[in-house]
């Protein structure tokens, strides 16, 4: 029985080291400037935590990504009216994948959702991310441009670009920017 269970442990300990191999894990910060329809906001920041699995041993890896992502909103004016902007938190939740072109240059892609949790961020909405980069030993740098689409599911009114009222439930934020993950 004794050797049973030492042949049983040496198994499950050899198959979580193969096991760990196969995947790995990503967490780091980013920056960004809002772009397109993100006028109010000045500026994004974030982290994510991904889990990949290597699907194509140094070439191709597919896992998930959660984090956090905040837009900060600015003071802007439309005719004689100054509006202070609202912050919008998301928290996304995301399949990625990540293709290593060389050993040091990568191309990945994120989809998912953008989980509103402020009320600037609506009910939340599609998220897209594709970013290219460079890997170094224990870090990767990247640029990236994100965009996440969302509602309001309760009616929303802002002013155009005449001074009028109207009703809008749709909006879209998007920034391009910079980030670095740390692989553990």
């Amino acid at each position: 029985m004794k050797k049973f269970l030492l042949a049983t442990a040496i198994a499950v300990m050899g198959t979580i080291s193969l096991n760990a191999q196969n995947t790995s894990m990503e967490a780091g910060p980013y920056l960004g400037i809002p772009v397109g329809d993100s006028d109010g906001f000045s500026f994004n920041a974030g982290a994510t935590f991904g889990y990949y699995f290597n699907v194509i041993p140094d070439r191709l890896k597919v896992g998930g990504v959660v984090g956090i992502d905040h837009f900060f909103g600015k003071e802007y004016e439309i005719g004689n009216l100054k509006i202070d902007g609202e912050d919008a938190t998301f928290i996304p939740l995301a399949a990625s994948a990540k293709f290593n072109f060389t050993e040091r240059f990568f191309a990945g892609l994120e989809l998912g959702y953008a989980i509103g949790v402020s009320d600037g961020a609506g009910d939340g909405g599609f998220l897209a991310r594709p970013r290219i980069g460079m890997s170094l030993p224990m870090l990767d740098l990247f640029l990236f441009y994100k965009h996440i689409n969302f509602a309001y599911s309760d009616d929303y009114w802002n002013w155009d670009d005449d001074g009028n009222w109207n009703f809008d439930n749709n909006w879209s934020v998007g920034s391009i920017g910079i980030g670095a993950n740390f692989r553990f």
